[in-house]
């Protein structure tokens, strides 16, 4: 009795699907996190920059859904491409889970949590960024270059302000990072991506 090869364009739904319950974690996290501060809003201090982190993340999951749908013009599937886009997602995950921790029994206010996880959440951050060249690369020279000279800038330019949050704990450095990167991420999918083809 013969085996028929899947194509591609079979192969690419199954992909979509383990891919999709990653993401789904992700979101689940952010919506029970913020679920938690409305259900008990004077358990634990709020503050704004984490807040903004949360909605450019939810942003970011959102959007990755969104654009991954890119991966249906690759020809030929392998398992390490299989493997990069599943570790793709689990680093936004990890970002989620970041945001909003299990416990929050060790500190005094989000901002003190923040802080105090800034290292792990933007070196995570800055892996995306760099985790986004792979993935776009992967879907073809033509899809690379549709983002022309601006992607090329905007990489370093993003991977090295999530160093610097590392090492710079400003407050007024934050409040612009995160304003700044909301503006630009809506800007670009925006400009980018409103469409799906």
């Amino acid at each position: 009795m013969p085996t028929e090869i899947a194509s591609p364009h079979d192969i690419f739904p199954h992909i979509r699907i383990v891919m999709g319950m990653v993401i789904g974690l992700g979101v689940t996290r952010l919506l029970s996190g913020f679920a938690r501060i409305v259900q008990h809003p004077g358990q634990y201090k709020l503050y704004p920059v984490h807040l903004a982190w949360v909605g450019s993340v939810l942003l970011m999951l959102v959007h990755f859904w969104w654009w991954e749908f890119g991966l249906y013009a690759i020809e030929n599937w392998t398992f390490g491409k299989y493997l990069f886009i599943i570790f793709y997602a689990i680093t936004l995950f990890l970002l989620c889970a970041l945001l909003f921790p299990d416990s929050m029994l060790d500190y005094t206010s989000y901002e003190d949590y923040f802080y105090s996880r800034r290292a792990w959440f933007f070196g995570l951050l800055g892996a995306t960024y760099l985790l986004d060249v792979i993935d776009t690369l992967l879907k073809g020279p033509e899809h690379f270059a549709r983002f022309g000279i601006e992607y090329l800038f905007r990489t370093p330019v993003f991977v090295a302000l999530c160093i610097a949050a590392i090492l710079v704990s400003d407050r007024r450095f934050h409040i612009a990072f995160v304003a700044a990167a909301l503006i630009y991420q809506i800007s670009f999918i925006l400009r980018l991506f409103d469409t799906i083809v």
